[in-house]
């Protein structure tokens, strides 16, 4: 995902130590080792110990140093601090916030409203509670306060009074089961839903994914360790899909830019061209800001 803008955004250099923090299938790490080689370093995190293996496997075909960690970003100055990279001696970071596409194609994992699977949504299922966990405790208003804060889902009322109504009648536990309930919530059939160029659950599963996984809180953490660990004229990137996400990597960037933290930024965020919107719908969505340590 704006795979060529992101490598130009981070003016990366032979010698130089480069964090991906969410490392997923090593698609841009591996865009960016040979750029660092020879002396470069490049520290990978991720919260799925699968994309990591897969990744290590795809790195080692492309050569040179890297070290992999199964972490969440949010513990970025540990993973240094393992690493033995000091402190405020990172030339490049870049977070992709969002889900990988193996999780949302692998119905086991219970991210996509097209494919039947459990209600889970945990991008490390070693840790944490399952979205069918929470769908079925919070309370409506609750559910309501998710989907439209973290969904932008203008339904949202309709959407948690329907699930209150049938979990009453047994729990929801399926991926399927969910995307029905949105629906008919929504007054789209299945057939409907399944043409539609946004689909009726779409922003209700993003919302869930974003509170199972505390996506915001841990964003937020990364945005105030980022000047701890950048280099003088290190730089910065982050590429999102919400407009919640965007919204706080804007107003930290423009807030540090304010503050002497940061020299530079970008104006406006980059958005992938119309031949990757094509050839991924995914990318239509997502914005890339950057940032140079002062």
């Amino acid at each position: 995902m704006l795979l060529h803008e992101t490598v130009r955004a981070l003016a990366l250099r032979p010698g130089a130590i480069v964090v991906d923090c969410t490392l997923g299938l090593g698609g841009h790490s591996a865009a960016m080792l040979p750029r660092i080689h020879p002396g470069g370093r490049l520290i990978g995190l991720d919260l799925d110990p699968a994309n990591i293996a897969k990744a290590r496997e795809r790195l080692q075909w492309v050569g040179g140093r890297f070290d992999l960690f199964h972490s969440n970003f949010a513990a970025l100055p540990r993973v240094l601090a393992q690493a033995g990279v000091e402190h405020g001696r990172v030339d490049a970071l870049l977070a992709d916030i969002g889900v990988a596409s193996t999780q949302i194609d692998d119905p086991d994992r219970g991210f996509s409203y097209r494919r039947d699977g459990p209600l889970d949504m945990r991008m490390d299922p070693t840790r944490g509670q399952p979205a069918s966990a929470l769908l079925n405790r919070l309370s409506e208003s609750e559910l309501a306060a998710v989907f439209l804060e973290l969904g932008d889902e203008t339904d949202a009322p309709q959407i948690a009074r329907l699930i209150v109504e049938r979990r009453s009648r047994q729990p929801i536990t399926t991926t399927n089961e969910l995307m029905a309930i949105i629906c008919e919530a929504r007054d789209f059939t299945i057939e409907r839903a399944s043409h539609a160029k946004l689909h009726p659950a779409a922003r209700t599963f993003q919302a869930l994914r974003i509170l199972v996984n505390r996506e915001l809180a841990n964003l937020d953490r990364l945005l105030a360790i980022l000047p701890e660990v950048l280099k003088p004229g290190g730089v910065g990137a982050i590429i999102t899909f919400h407009s919640g996400e965007d919204r706080r990597v804007k107003n930290a960037f423009r807030e540090g830019l304010r503050n002497g933290i940061y020299s530079e930024e970008t104006r406006d965020p980059i958005i992938a061209t119309d031949a990757e919107q094509r050839a991924n719908p995914r990318a239509r969505s997502a914005k890339l800001r950057w940032v140079r340590r002062a």
